[in-house]
């Protein structure tokens, strides 16, 4: 199985990668879906955040904003709360692995926002990075609810660069150039992944599904 990390920096339009690769049948896990579930009601975290950080808690549901005020701009904060979280998460990876592993899956991906800055990248076959202009990146981060100057850019002081984050990717999607040219990019770099392994991409069980999926997308 060949398993692929996927990840780029805020506002890079990873989030449609996903989407699409999803269209394409390729099991992608979503290490963001993760977090929000370990922290969702009844999630396994918030005993532990709550321990941590009092307050933070309330009726058995995450106050994230109580939260976030506890760790914005607080790095030792911040790290005790990802060493509550991300073992949760890990544990969550693993299990989506071995069960696609039990079932010959040929490709995975896992998307993980901080793939390079927890060191994700030794632990996957191959890199891809979603990447777009510093501009467009800033312009659709601040467009998003709640989201200000000074949180973008301490989200980006947290984050490897994009530059040396395109580096050391094995394939960088653009995402600036439209839905179309995007999808491209992922197809040629798991057909290119594909062939290094002496496979095929599409596998024949995902090949006509895949197909017929891929030329609804484009009478779109």
């Amino acid at each position: 199985m060949l398993i692929v990390g996927l990840t780029g920096s805020i506002g890079m339009g990873k989030s449609t990668a996903t989407k699409l690769l999803r269209q394409m049948r390729v099991p992608v896990y979503d290490a963001d879906a993760a977090v929000h579930a370990v922290q969702g009601p009844g999630g396994e975290a918030l005993p532990a955040i709550e321990a941590a950080f009092p307050g933070s808690v309330r009726d058995g549901v995450l106050d994230r904003a109580a939260l976030g005020a506890k760790v914005f701009a607080d790095s030792a904060a911040l790290r005790r709360l990802e060493g509550i979280v991300h073992p949760l998460v890990q544990a969550r990876q693993r299990a989506f692995l071995k069960r696609h592993a039990a079932r010959r899956t040929p490709i995975v991906v896992l998307d993980i926002p901080l793939l390079f800055e927890g060191n994700g990248h030794r632990r996957v076959d191959a890199t891809l990075v979603v990447s777009a202009p510093a501009f467009l990146q800033k312009r659709r981060v601040l467009a998003r609810p709640g989201m200000t100057e000074a949180k973008f850019e301490d989200i980006v002081r947290r984050q490897v660069p994009d530059q040396i984050k395109r580096r050391l990717a094995d394939f960088v999607i653009l995402s600036n150039g439209g839905i179309a040219p995007t999808r491209r990019a992922l197809v040629e770099a798991l057909r290119a992944l594909s062939q290094q392994r002496g496979q095929i991409w599409p596998p024949k069980p995902w090949r006509e599904r895949w197909t017929a999926a891929l030329a609804r997308q484009r009478k779109r």
